[in-house]
């Protein structure tokens, strides 16, 4: 991975209920833009970071700039389309007879989507824990699934000066 100060670092939680964090990095330690970086995260405060195994982060700048070289010839003929990437990060934790899984949504934009599922298997159920891992992460990808949609019906309001937009969920 490979930043540039002013680029977007946006970092999901490595266990369930930790916080999506967002930042912009201010310098690039290492070579060639490689880590550590040196980040001003939302909240205002700075800290040097090193991502570990496992990390899932996301960094986002001028489109252009970050593109891999065989795609530049899509920024010059637009009509061959576009190509974006965004990750889904899911997290699982299981206690005793309950599973919670967390979603979160890492796009190219600094604001990050969470959500959260929850299962709880009956005394009367098998013990095979993908079924509540199932369960658990369905649950969690259609609440951030409901969350897509309420932002975009905003993103029109506010885009278009509409009221009430409602995109159906086909």
């Amino acid at each position: 991975m490979r930043a540039k100060p002013g680029d977007h670092i946006i970092l999901a939680g490595e266990l369930v209920n930790q916080p999506v964090r967002a930042g912009e990095v201010l310098e690039a330690r290492g070579a060639d833009g490689g880590p550590p970086y040196v980040v001003r995260w939302e909240d205002g405060h700075e800290s040097t970071m090193f991502p570990g195994p496992g990390a899932a982060l996301r960094v986002t700048g001028s489109e252009s700039e970050n593109a891999p070289e065989h795609h530049t010839d899509l920024v010059a003929r637009p009509e061959l389309g576009t190509s974006r990437q965004w990750n889904v990060r899911i997290t699982i934790f299981e206690k005793g007879d309950d599973t919670t899984a967390t979603v979160a949504l890492l796009a190219d934009s600094p604001e990050a989507l969470t959500a959260k599922g929850i299962s709880h298997r009956s005394s009367e159920d098998d013990t095979d824990a993908h079924i509540g891992d199932e369960v658990a992460v369905a649950r969690a990808l259609r609440h951030l699934a409901d969350q897509l949609i309420t932002t975009a019906e905003h993103d029109i309001e506010e885009a278009t000066g509409e009221v009430d937009v409602m995109v159906r969920p086909r």
